[in-house]
């Protein structure tokens, strides 16, 4: 027994505890560098971020002040006593819709201190939307930052979209329950092309997709393994051959792999895509 009234303060259970609050959680513990490119996430689970952003590289950079992260909850926005954000499709039938009214309140709170669309993108998470690229990414990382909208259920009221001009953008053609998994893929690949965040520009410039190519085979020590050795030619130390070897090889895994890119490389650099590029 004991005289003490009982303890009914919330546990952690190790999460950060989220309180209710329409203003942005900025996910920084340390100071912002002035102008960083700054990310601002719309969604039901501010407590996904930053997520695997907050690891390695990507996670030193955010504590560095390199880049920022802030997320804004939606359910802050919602209707009513419990705070509602969804309701039935118009017409009828399976599933819950994103209200366009809940939405706006959320994409106004988000857009407060941003410039216009041309340096501060604002992209839905769909899978109708373009495409995602690395082209893409690199057109991000230029700019000053974005805000991202995480839809969830059957998505979001199309008149919010249109009202605010919202792009809509796809990780690819597949679908997942909500869009916080693809909004730390897009960040992941935008985020690495910022300066300083990698701490090695040449990474990302001889990567997959810098020139429209699949990046070539990559080896390392032990010189043999099980049987299988590193090709000879990178173990020459000529390396205008190994620059022309690493580039042939790139071709030829992006003309077999990627046919797509294979014809639009050589539609930008005037080559015939069927030429024999066998090594």
């Amino acid at each position: 027994m004991t005289d003490h009234p009982p303890d009914h303060s919330p546990r952690s259970h190790g999460r950060l505890t989220i309180s209710a609050s329409a203003a942005p959680r900025d996910l920084m513990d340390g100071q912002r560098v002035k102008g960083a490119w700054t990310a601002k996430v719309i969604t039901l689970f501010p407590e996904a971020f930053p997520g695997t952003l907050g690891l390695s590289l990507t996670g030193k950079a955010l504590q560095a002040g390199l880049w920022a992260l802030e997320t804004v909850d939606l359910r802050t926005f919602g209707e009513g006593r419990h705070r509602n954000v969804d309701d039935s499709p118009a017409g009828g039938g399976a599933g819950m819709v994103l209200r366009a009214d809940v939405v706006a309140r959320a994409l106004d709170q988000a857009a407060l201190g941003t410039p216009g669309r041309e340096h501060w993108p604002v992209v839905y998470l769909s899978p109708r939307g373009r495409r995602f690229d690395q082209a893409m990414a690199r057109d991000w990382a230029q700019g000053q930052g974005i805000t991202l909208l995480c839809g969830r259920f059957e998505g979001v009221d199309q008149r919010v979209l249109d009202e605010y001009g919202v792009a809509e953008v796809s990780l690819g053609d597949f679908v997942l329950t909500g869009g916080e998994i693809a909004a730390q893929a897009l960040l992941d690949a935008t985020v690495r092309l910022i300066p300083r965040v990698l701490g090695n520009q040449a990474s990302t410039e001889e990567e997959s997709f810098s020139e429209g190519l699949l990046e070539f085979p990559q080896f390392t020590k032990p010189t043999v393994w099980r049987t299988r050795v590193i090709p000879e030619m990178l173990l020459s130390g000529h390396h205008a051959k190994i620059a022309a070897w690493r580039k042939a090889m790139a071709e030829r895994l992006t003309r077999i792999r990627r046919p797509d890119l294979w014809r639009a490389y050589c539609a930008a650099h005037g080559r015939d895509p069927d030429e024999d590029q066998e090594q």
